[in-house]
């Protein structure tokens, strides 16, 4: 294990020697290599009670309605997380903030794990919300750190890591409610993450190395006007991320019922599209970096937009007509439109939030934590939204919707600037 002296925030050029310069790669290196485990354990933690959900709205005895407002709770926490992370980290570094927020947030999933009434699961909701959001906005600073010691592109790997977390807790958590009670279930996940946030986040880069007030030339401000000349970028990436939160959320949420009431496809099946989808996220997310090597992140966030939101047109036009005839057909067609959907979309979410932080003048925390914002904020909104539009016409009509939402997607992405790290 490498012991790194306290350093000063600002150094000289002549302070950086050979030896201190490969001091600095070893730490990079190191500090990649903690942060892939710590998204994974981001995915793990932030998904912690997905699994067991249908249990414990039983055992409080809540209706659909009572319970989907319990939702909010996160969404709250999430959007206060964004809100104080930026000038935070901006103040005292990524690393000490992401350590504040990695031993809240296992106490959150405690709480979640002690409930047995709705006061107590809001309480740790609101509490696992607010911490992950932080905390993903430290990492995110993080991340970017490291390409840049490393001259390496690493974030969209990131991303895939909290994508395969989420992915194993979901898949082993539905295995595990045969053996261990919901309560059981979060507790033990409750103490297995902060175990691991305690060694992983250890390792991340210190704040002299972090770039969290930006590049050493640069004067930045903690606090950016919402609606001030300086934020209109931040809003233009704001839009399309939310473009791309909805339709990712609206999937998840809703493509099992679309399955169902729509297709008349049996229980066994109705997750297939979210499957295959999350899938393609995965696989798109590990050649995420290696797309941005090659075309850059504006083309691969314009292209992910317009292919993605075009699979899955296809996949409504063609899929939902052809169950009345072949199911299975209809299945496979709406199952691989939906995975060519996600494997436009997984680089999406790290290449608009390279560019958030890559804005001139705008520290990288303040900048990454108002798009989080803005995005967040604006996903209140996303499942009200499908809901409605399928209230007052069909769901494949939402649907539809979420296709033009990447198209928009794609159209945004023409603001996307994210600095060279050659």
């Amino acid at each position: 294990m490498i012991r790194v002296k306290p350093m000063p925030l600002f150094r000289s050029k002549r302070d950086l020697t050979e030896n201190s310069e490969t001091t600095i790669d070893k730490l990079a290196i190191r500090a990649r290599n903690n942060l892939w485990a710590t998204f994974f354990v981001m995915g793990i933690s932030s998904m912690a009670w997905v699994p067991r959900i249908p249990e414990i709205k039983d055992q409080l005895g809540l209706g659909d309605g009572k319970f989907g407002l319990i939702f909010l709770a996160g969404a709250l926490g999430s959007v206060c997380g964004s809100q104080i992370s930026g000038r935070a980290i901006h103040r005292i570094a990524s690393r000490k903030f992401a350590q504040i927020c990695g031993a809240i947030m296992p106490i959150g999933i405690f709480v979640m794990g002690s409930a047995h009434d709705v006061r107590t699961l809001v309480i740790g909701l609101f509490l696992t919300g607010l911490t992950f959001s932080a905390l993903d906005v430290a990492a995110n600073v993080q991340g970017m750190a490291i390409e840049n010691l490393t001259k390496a592109r690493y974030m969209s790997s990131f991303h895939a890591l909290w994508s395969v977390g989420a992915f194993a807790v979901t898949l082993f958590g539905g295995a595990l409610a045969r053996v261990i009670t919901p309560q059981e279930h979060l507790k033990a996940l409750a103490v297995i993450s902060a175990i691991l946030y305690l060694v992983t986040i250890s390792g991340l880069l210190p704040g002299n190395l972090d770039g969290h007030r930006g590049e050493s030339h640069e004067v930045t401000s903690a606090k950016i006007p919402f609606f001030a000349k300086e934020a209109i970028p931040l809003w233009a990436l704001g839009i399309g991320l939310t473009a791309s939160f909805i339709p990712e959320a609206g999937i998840y949420d809703w493509s099992g019922i679309l399955l169902k009431d729509h297709m008349d496809i049996g229980k066994g099946l109705t997750a297939i599209a979210a499957t295959t989808y999350s899938l393609g996220m995965i696989i798109s997310r590990f050649l995420g970096d290696r797309w941005f090597e090659k075309w850059g992140h504006q083309k691969t966030a314009q292209y992910g937009g317009y292919i993605g939101g075009s699979a899955i047109a296809v996949g409504l036009i063609a899929g939902i007509p052809l169950s009345s005839l072949n199911k299975w057909l209809a299945v496979s067609i709406i199952s691989i439109c939906f995975a060519i959907a996600g494997l436009c979309m997984g680089p999406l979410f790290p290449a608009f939030n390279l560019a958030a932080m890559s804005l001139p003048g705008i520290a990288p925390s303040v900048g990454m934590a108002r798009v989080a914002l803005i995005a967040i904020a604006a996903n209140f909104f996303g499942p009200a939204l499908i809901g409605g539009i399928s209230e007052l016409t069909t769901l494949p009509i939402s649907f539809a919707l979420l296709a033009a939402l990447l198209f928009l997607v794609g159209r945004q992405a023409r603001f996307i600037k994210v600095k060279s790290i050659k």
